[in-house]
């Protein structure tokens, strides 16, 4: 039970038609993907590479790219994705926590570290390419149980560092043929593709229903809103963050006419706004679908192809997925009411990488995964996220964990103690803030400063406040919930927003660089 079996099949039957289309490179089809695959293969495979070893990954999103995500499946490593805009710093944390047997990244990349490293850039080529080149293919494809891990992905909780999720060939399998079904893929589908591929949405998501029928996908290197626009005409189906969305909004350009063709627009990886949702539809006569899953389980539920997609609703479970809200103690509660949102089913990752105190407290015992987010369930089984049970942010489609950011806040000169937390943003679903305390004015250039080379600019905070102390409660818990209130119209209010903090415009985020994970 090898995932890339099920691909291959595909890509025999589609032999020379177009796999990925990509409007800045050379077309690849199904044939020359297969062939590109094996190629990696065999260059994985002489450097000893084999069942259950570890590939890290921190390389641009091209075809090569895809192929060695396919050529660890075919030999039965794991692939361990990374975001491409996480420092060195960051990067070292992965490095060891994995220990894989092979790095692959940017010919530049600084990451310090003893194990074995290739490249890949931008363009495709790197010395990973060149042993590709040099090696003779690999048409076998091992064999694989359905509980074999075929993919890592970290994923953080809000309190210690980036844990990894193993997803197996069997959990992505059952994902990649309930959503096939759930959004009623054709043979005529084109997929236009403006997503990363070191996240789920654009790995398993996009990629894999595309790979399971063996239709097209419009490969773009990331998501511009003008090269979208440009390729709508020839795509049926678009998957995609809120941010893309609310950046197509903002184009005179983008209008029923320029959206005819489409069939499917797809939001998830962060919550869509109700007024992105009627925007979007006065605008082009279409209703956004969208969708609910996490890095654990990848997809879970979905609203309708044929049928009412309610904004603020995320629709009704997969195929093969059951989901409950539950009690603090795993009880189901009755319809209308918020409780934990709990799933099960043959999507539901393994665990967590070497850390089985931690997947322990994940699961319940009837064998219901914990998600962490708390939501309702109406009486015909649609379910709504009404919020989260920890303080994650989800910014621009990229879960931001605020104890990772405080620990570098916290040690910055100048500050004595911080807080960061989300508040409400009409393009980033949640804009990242930081509350300091601190003796003298600090503003967000002096903390952009201090975090360059520390964290992803996505999860740098976009505004930064001065407050003389830090709300708590009797037992000294900082209070996030009275942050996030106060705070709440921070982006709504130009006065308010000009009085506590100077806002950054320049924050990079899914849209501007998809060259940076979760959901």
């Amino acid at each position: 039970m090898n995932l890339y079996a099920l691909f291959d099949a595909a890509f025999v039957q589609a032999g020379s038609a177009p796999a990925l289309l990509c409007p800045a490179a050379e077309d690849v089809s199904y044939a020359k993907l297969r062939t590109m695959t094996a190629r990696m293969a065999g260059g994985l495979m002489s450097l000893g590479i084999g069942p259950g070893d570890r590939v890290l990954v921190q390389a641009p999103k091209t075809a090569e790219a895809v192929a060695l995500y396919l050529a660890c499946l075919k030999t039965g490593a794991v692939y361990a994705p990374l975001n491409t805009a996480y420092t060195p710093s960051e990067v070292a944390h992965f490095l060891a926590d994995a220990e894989p047997s092979l790095f692959v990244c940017l010919p530049d990349c600084e990451a310090e570290s003893n194990v074995p490293r290739l490249t890949l850039d931008a363009a495709g080529t790197g010395t990973l390419a060149d042993l590709a080149a040099e090696t003779p293919p690999v048409a076998a494809t091992r064999h694989r149980a359905v509980d074999d891990t075929a993919a890592l992905i970290y994923t953080s909780g809000t309190t210690g560092r980036a844990k990894g999720a193993m997803l197996s060939h069997g959990n992505l399998a059952a994902n990649a043929r309930a959503l096939c079904d759930a959004w009623g893929w054709r043979p005529d589908d084109v997929l236009l593709h403006a997503l990363p591929i070191f996240h789920v949405h654009g790995l398993f998501v996009a990629l894999h229903c595309a790979f399971l029928t063996g239709t097209p996908q419009i490969f773009l290197p990331r998501f511009e809103a003008a090269a979208v626009l440009r390729e709508l005409p020839r795509a049926t189906v678009m998957m995609g963050v809120p941010t893309f969305y609310t950046r197509l909004l903002q184009s005179a350009a983008f209008d029923a006419a320029a959206s005819a063709h489409m069939r499917l627009f797809i939001s998830g990886s962060a919550p869509l706004a109700a007024q992105t949702f009627a925007a979007f539809e006065q605008r082009t006569g279409q209703r956004i679908l969208e969708r609910y899953g996490m890095s654990e389980t990848a997809m879970l539920t979905s609203n309708p192809v044929d049928g009412e997609r309610v904004a603020g609703s995320v629709g009704y479970p997969l195929p093969g997925v059951e989901v409950r809200i539950a009690d603090a103690d795993g009880r189901a509660l009755p319809a209308g009411e918020i409780g934990s949102i709990e799933v099960r089913g043959a999507n539901v990752f393994r665990g967590y990488w070497r850390q089985p105190e931690k997947t322990a407290e994940a699961f319940r015992s009837d064998g219901f995964f914990v998600t962490g987010d708390l939501g309702e369930m109406d009486g015909r089984g649609r379910l709504a996220i009404v919020g989260r049970s920890k303080d994650l942010v989800i910014s621009g489609g990229y879960n931001v964990y605020p104890k990772e950011v405080e620990a570098w806040l916290d040690a910055m000169p100048g500050v004595e103690e911080s807080a960061v937390f989300g508040v409400p943003h009409a393009d980033f679903g949640e804009a990242v803030v930081a509350a300091l305390v601190a003796p003298a004015p600090i503003d967000v250039a002096a903390v952009d400063a201090f975090l360059r080379d520390k964290l992803a600019r996505y999860k740098q905070p976009k505004q930064v406040l001065r407050v003389a102390e830090l709300p708590r409660n009797a037992m000294g818990k900082v209070q996030k919930a009275q942050l996030r209130e106060a705070y709440r119209q921070l982006f709504a209010t130009p006065a308010v927003a000009k009085g506590r903090g100077t806002e950054r415009h320049d924050a990079i985020c899914l849209a501007d660089n998809p060259q940076e994970q979760p959901r």
